[in-house]
């Protein structure tokens, strides 16, 4: 079996339901320029490794009538590796990735380059607001945690209790600068954190925050 993905153009869908009928309508049609270019790359980096350690379950990729659309399967143990690189290549162009298994469509439309260390799902490279919203209201065992950051000292995380309360948590540029609280509500964490990500916190001034001692 392999994990599929596919890439599309940013805007082009905004549920997956869309993308899906938008899949449906370019099949037939002439392979995008910008469908060919990422094809090609990947097909040559993939060229580049051993046979074991292929990163595309069926090679080569692209040459077909999918217009610009770019079906890939990946093998399971490389998930993490082929993922990165088609945000690598796509993201730039201007692409969007949907992850059929997982109901997801990662639009960078509006994005902000920050990691986002998703517990159930693995990295990503950039966050956007619906992104924060989707992910933490999705957050399921058994690692129902979200992380985003700009270093080691510098970041903001939420982790879903078995009771469905969220403990989130940021800190501020150094160990002594750790806080923390808990809520009930999805939307208001997703809020708390698309804020921290921009810059804006003034919906930090709404929350009451305690110290974490680690």
């Amino acid at each position: 079996m392999s994990y599929d993905l596919v890439l599309l153009p940013s805007g082009v869908a905004s549920t997956v339901p869309e993308a899906e009928e938008y899949l449906d309508a370019q099949e037939g049609r002439p392979e995008a320029p910008a469908v060919a270019e990422i094809a090609a790359e990947l097909n040559r980096r993939n060229g580049e490794l051993p046979e074991d350690d292929s990163f595309l379950s069926v090679s080569p990729v692209g040459g077909h009538a999918t217009g610009a659309t770019l079906p890939v399967a990946l093998p399971y143990d490389a998930i993490g590796f082929g993922r990165a690189l088609l945000f690598e290549l796509a993201t730039p162009r201007g692409y969007a990735l949907l992850d059929p298994q997982l109901g997801w469509l990662i639009d960078p439309a509006g994005h902000l380059p920050l990691p986002v260390s998703h517990g159930g799902a693995g990295e990503f490279p950039y966050l956007t607001e619906q992104l924060a919203r989707e992910w933490v209201a999705g957050l399921a065992a058994p690692n129902p945690y979200l992380v985003v950051d700009r270093g080691p000292n510098d970041y903001i995380q939420t982790y879903r209790e078995e009771s469905g309360e969220y403990t989130l948590e940021y800190r501020d540029g150094a160990p002594d600068r750790h806080f923390g609280t808990s809520m009930q509500d999805a939307a208001t964490v997703a809020e708390l954190i698309w804020g921290w990500a921009r810059g804006e916190r003034a919906g930090f001034d709404r929350v009451t925050w305690a110290p974490v001692e680690l």
